[in-house]
């Protein structure tokens, strides 16, 4: 017998937390808890969780920190972080530190559900694609490594940045959509309404680490109307 996805909920409200744990119970999971920062952090560096669910707003330490110091221990580690509806920062913040997706709260329980499925769809089957990505003459990643370097600067990448750079560079005939990306990447279903912003700030991730110019991009260009495409130069 297989044994059940074990998901930790680190939330310190309690209403929040029982109504998390109770949804994820109710469909298969085996969930844990955490009730502060620093509990949250010794749960989530044990290595046995299959995705943490992490509040921004815990005391004792932050979700933002904890965050940072999963993805300094483990860069593969699938993590959703909960934020206020009304903070963008705190979104950009949580993509930026390494999440792999956000829910803003209120939430619903399907959407949670979804975004909860895809997460764990897209770190188990990975992309299978090249293990080398060049860009010009300076830049190199790794994929297998989730390493790379830009001139004589060393890079590293999460899992999902590495996975966006390999779909796009397999696709590098044409510009790829944010829904595309989303269906391909993230591991949407397609026509899913599903508002995020998560493509755009993965992008601006990218593009700070492999561009010289972020601000005018060589390799990672926008193309007006139609989404993104990787080019070589």
């Amino acid at each position: 017998m297989s044994r059940k996805i074990r998901i930790l909920v680190v939330e310190d409200e309690a209403a929040i937390r029982a109504g998390l744990v109770d949804v994820l119970v109710y469909h298969g999971y085996d969930a844990a808890t955490a009730v502060d920062g620093p509990s949250g952090l010794d749960q989530a560096l044990s290595g046995t969780f299959d995705l943490i669910l992490l509040d921004v707003m815990l005391p004792g330490m932050d979700g933002f920190a904890i965050c940072n110091r999963i993805r300094a221990h483990d860069r593969e580690q699938p993590i959703i972080m909960l934020t206020a509806k009304t903070s963008d920062e705190d979104i950009i913040q949580g993509l930026s530190l390494g999440a792999d997706d956000y829910v803003s709260k209120p939430f619903s329980v399907a959407q949670l559900l979804l975004r909860i499925q895809a997460v764990l769809r897209r770190s188990r089957i990975g992309v299978e694609m090249e293990n080398h990505i060049r860009l010009g003459d300076g830049v190199e990643v790794d994929t297998r490594n989730l390493s790379g370097r830009r001139g004589q600067e060393n890079l590293s990448f999460t899992r999902r940045e590495v996975e966006i750079l390999q779909y796009l560079s397999a696709n590098s005939e044409r510009p790829v959509s944010r829904d595309e990306l989303l269906n391909k990447v993230w591991g949407y279903a397609k026509n899913l309404a599903i508002e995020t912003r998560t493509v755009d700030i993965h992008i601006a991730k990218l593009r700070r680490k492999i561009e010289t110019d972020p601000s005018h991009p060589r390799y990672l260009v926008t193309v007006r109307g139609a989404g993104y495409r990787l080019q070589a130069d």
